[in-house]
């Protein structure tokens, strides 16, 4: 037994690391297109590149690693059912379980490197990725200007419309704010044209402007000067700007910064995080709630008076109550008309427009802060979803190798072929499916219209009862579908109707 479980594992091993070496393969080409704008034609040497595809690799193997199992679970027993080696272990006694047994001991101990790889390795690997695209948009001048956005560098703002010629250099309809010391924008610059000029032997690069237009604020220290809006501007054919930047060393371009998304973070981190965001938005919205109830008037508790005084109040004015009281019995019946087709007849004219006015700026106020707290908080619920997809997407990527195993392993079994014909449009058609329902699922726990919960595992639960049922038809050595039930129904009907 100990030599069958050797040559299963053997021939599993050698089909998952040749597959996995292929699909690497296949999908780091995938990434070099879809970030070709962000390496190529920048002037960045091949270390530079080596690093940012080498930073990109697990992120990659988050995507291969499942389907590596599906397809070379397919492959192995494919083969194996393909060469009759699954008769030979039938008849001697050998059930597909057992022949399973030491696959299942190698998946379940791969699910826990890909825990562990997803939890230290992917987050550490996208902080690098992040500042090494940012370090090489710093001291690469024309990998940060993008075209059609405003893009910050070194102090300033650069919205350009179009880039061409060699490396981008030419640039075309070129908006500059720069900033003040206080981080206000109090330059404005535009200009048809422009041209970006460097040299290797010298730190300084040239942003040369055509045929364009400057305003400047102009702050004064007076409080006179300041009321009277003072400003320069003026028209130019021909304007330069010499902008200072690093040198490109490794230092700068793996140079950490602060910031971490919820891809950046392990499973501690994260669940702190979501703790923290959890309270943050409760506090947030409590806050917010009893600020528009006292802006509204809501639930505005009673001033009551001390009970002594109540008491005394409540016997001076009885006598006075019961006189009115007949009184206002007779005009009760005719201003309860009044007040239910309009309260404001109980105002005059002048206090009407007042009351509708102030009505009127009063609801517009509320309704716009509730429209912009809504969307704040849509963007951080957003981001609360956003950690709990993560933080459950580290466990199912880790169970995802294990259930896939299950599904390809008898599906192998099943279709008795081996090699990368069959089994290759079966692994990929399955992993699509896997795949695409994963993405869309995430997609709407993001927004909030499932839990992120179900939208991490929904993937993956989709697929165990899959595994399920075709292990099940494996052991009993029945096809994928069986239609016999069919053909015997109608071969019964036959049968009653020639008797008949």
């Amino acid at each position: 037994m100990r030599i069958l479980d050797r040559y299963i594992l053997s021939r599993f091993v050698f089909n998952f690391v040749s597959s996995f070496v292929i699909l690497m393969f296949i999908f780091i080409f995938q990434t070099i297109w879809l970030f070709i704008d962000d390496i190529a034609g920048k002037g960045l040497d091949i270390i530079i590149i080596g690093k940012f595809l080498f930073y990109l690799l697990p992120d990659l193997t988050e995507k291969v690693l499942p389907l590596t199992v599906l397809l070379s679970s397919i492959l192995t027993f494919g083969s194996i059912a393909e060469n009759y080696e699954f008769a030979a272990m039938k008849a001697s006694g050998i059930s597909l379980q057992r022949s399973m047994l030491s696959l299942i001991i190698f998946v379940v101990l791969l699910g826990g490197v890909t825990f562990f790889f997803a939890n230290n390795v992917i987050p550490l690997s996208q902080r690098k990725i992040y500042n090494l695209r940012r370090n090489i948009a710093k001291v690469k001048p024309a990998a940060v200007v993008a075209e059609g956005v405003f893009s910050d560098f070194e102090g300033m703002n650069i919205k350009v419309d179009e880039k061409y010629g060699e490396n981008d250099r030419f640039l075309k309809n070129v908006i500059i704010h720069i900033k003040s010391k206080t981080n206000l924008n109090t330059t404005v610059i535009k200009s048809k044209t422009g041209e970006l000029i460097s040299s290797e032997d010298s730190d300084l690069i040239q942003l040369v402007l055509h045929d364009g237009h400057y305003y400047e604020d102009i702050v004064t220290k007076s409080n006179d000067s300041k009321m009277q809006f003072p400003f320069a501007q003026a028209n130019f054919d021909t304007y330069t700007m010499n902008i200072e930047i690093p040198d490109i060393n490794n230092d700068e371009l793996e140079e950490e910064r602060d910031i971490s998304t919820d891809k950046m973070k392990n499973i501690s981190r994260l669940s702190k995080d979501i703790d923290s965001l959890r309270g943050d938005n409760y506090r947030i919205v409590r806050a917010f709630s009893k600020n528009i109830e006292s802006r509204i008037g809501l639930f505005a508790p009673l001033v009551i008076k001390n009970k002594d005084s109540v008491k005394a109040d409540m016997v001076s004015k009885k006598d006075s109550i019961t006189a009115e009281k007949a009184k206002l019995a007779r005009a009760n019946t005719a201003l309860q008309d009044s007040i239910k087709e309009n309260f404001l007849v109980l105002f005059p004219e002048w206090q009407q427009l007042q009351i509708l006015s102030s009505a009127k700026n009063a609801t517009s106020s509320i309704l716009g802060s509730v429209t912009g707290k809504k969307e704040e908080m849509q963007k951080r619920y957003k981001i609360y979803n956003m950690h709990i997809l993560s933080l459950h997407s580290k466990y199912a990527l880790a169970f995802s190798c294990i259930i896939l195993f299950f599904v390809g392993a008898p599906l192998g079994a099943i279709i008795r072929k081996g090699g990368l014909g069959l089994p290759m449009v079966i692994a990929i058609v399955l992993f699509l499916i896997y795949y695409f329902i994963g993405v869309f699922a995430g997609n709407y726990s993001k927004e909030g219209n499932i839990h992120p919960m179900l939208g991490a595992w929904i993937a993956t639960l989709i697929m165990l009862p899959l595994g399920i049922f075709l292990t099940k038809r494996a052991t009993e050595d029945k096809g994928m579908v069986d239609f016999g039930f069919i053909t015997d129904f109608f071969k019964k009907l036959f049968k009653k109707k020639d008797k008949s």
